[in-house]
This record gives structure tokens, C-alpha cells and sequence, in this order.
């Protein structure tokens, strides 16, 4: 008994102290009654999420690529880099995504941007973006109304530009995944949105359509 309290405490703190901490995943799904963690939804160690019966979720960790499905009447506390389940299934697998994404910022890789349009212009290769996007419909953080544009930087000729008007998920999140467009496999690109832009690539194997959003998610906040 003395155990059990003492392990409950210890959770309490974990969780009490998720406030100060980083997001460490992204809910991808979530089906049936959770509480505590919707769709789309970053979250940090110590995160208690509780699962209703029949209901499930998938949490992808941004640092180590792991994506769990979990099922089932349980309580799931997020970690660093997996989550502690209790009661409930979990179903682990290794995704691919690229680690760089939580501390990935605008301000990162405008240096990086500028050295590859440089290097276009010489007709030398490009220097290595920071960043790998594995799917060619990313899923963008692109908050409120403006136009989001993507521009290869690599090859010249290909532009996309799509119109926000602040009517995205959570008034935040545009996802390619739901248009007929896609970019292109192997092809680095400079996204931009109002004031902000990134540099990404995308990875050769990369596919369109609704992949782990773990491995397409472009956040540009």
C-alpha cells in the first residue's frame, strides 16, 4: 500500500512538472472517449492521457521516431521518448522521421536557405537542409489566414501556393494530405508563411497521401 502511494506521488510530480517542459510528440489519432489529449496535439513528459473502453490513440515521438497504437481501458503517461501504459495495449513501431523537427525553427534555417539559393546560383550542389521531411504531402503548422508557398530550391520552375484562410485544423494545421497536390521525392524546398520560412528536403522513398504524421509534420511556429 505504502508502494502504491508512494509510485502516485511520484506520477503527480512528473505529470505536475510537464508544464515547464517541450513537447516531445503529436497525437496522430484518436478514436472513441480519451481525456486529456485530442488530435493534433503536442504533448510534453508527464502527460496523463486516459483511455475510455474501446477507445485508442496514436502518440509519434518527434526525438526517437517511435509510434505506439494504444488500445483499450488504460492510462497513458507520455515520456521522453515512449510512454508508460497502464492497463492498456500498446503496439510499437519505428517510423521514419527525422529527430531535428523538435528543435526545428524558422530562424534555424534562414542561414541555411540563403546558403542553398548561394549555391543555386553558382550551379554548385546546395548546401544539406536541417531538416528531412518522409512523406511528399507534409501536414504544415502554418497559423492563421495567409498564403503558404513552396518553392524548390534545387531545380527551378516548381512553385505551389495555397491560399489559408485561418479555417485549418485548430486554426493551425494545413495538410497536403487532403489535396491533389504533393511535392516531390528527393527535391529541397523553402516553405513560406507570412513572415516565417523553412528549408526542408524530402526524403527519395517518400511517399504521398496520409503517412505517419510524425514523419511530414512541417512546423513553422
Amino acid at each position: 500500500m505504502k508502494k502504491a502511494i508512494v509510485v502516485a506521488i511520484g506520477v503527480m510530480g512528473f505529470a505536475g512538472s510537464a508544464t515547464a517542459q517541450a513537447p516531445v510528440a503529436v497525437v496522430e489519432e484518436v478514436q472513441g472517449n480519451v481525456t486529456g489529449a485530442e488530435f493534433m496535439d503536442y504533448v510534453v513528459p508527464g502527460k496523463v492521457i486516459k483511455l475510455g473502453q474501446g477507445a485508442s490513440i496514436v502518440v509519434g515521438y518527434m526525438k526517437s521516431c517511435r509510434r505506439e497504437t494504444i488500445n483499450g481501458t488504460g492510462t497513458v503517461i507520455v515520456g521522453e521518448d515512449e510512454s508508460m501504459v497502464h492497463l492498456a495495449e500498446v503496439e510499437a513501431t519505428r517510423t521514419n522521421c527525422d529527430p531535428a523537427q523538435v528543435h526545428a525553427t524558422t530562424r534555424a534555417t534562414s542561414d541555411v536557405a540563403a546558403s542553398v539559393v548561394r549555391s543555386l546560383g553558382k550551379g554548385a550542389s546546395p548546401a544539406g537542409p536541417p531538416l528531412t521531411l518522409y512523406g511528399t504531402s507534409p501536414l504544415v503548422e502554418a497559423k492563421g489566414r495567409g498564403t503558404l508557398v513552396f518553392e524548390r530550391l534545387d531545380q527551378k520552375g516548381e512553385r505551389q501556393q495555397f491560399d489559408l484562410s485561418g479555417n485549418q485544423l485548430k486554426g493551425r494545421f494545413y495538410d497536403l494530405a487532403g489535396t491533389a497536390n504533393s511535392l516531390t521525392p528527393g527535391a529541397t524546398y523553402a516553405a513560406t508563411f507570412a513572415s516565417r520560412r523553412v528549408v526542408f528536403r524530402i526524403d527519395p522513398q517518400a511517399k504521398a497521401g496520409p503517412t505517419p504524421i510524425v514523419g511530414r509534420l512541417l512546423r513553422m511556429e
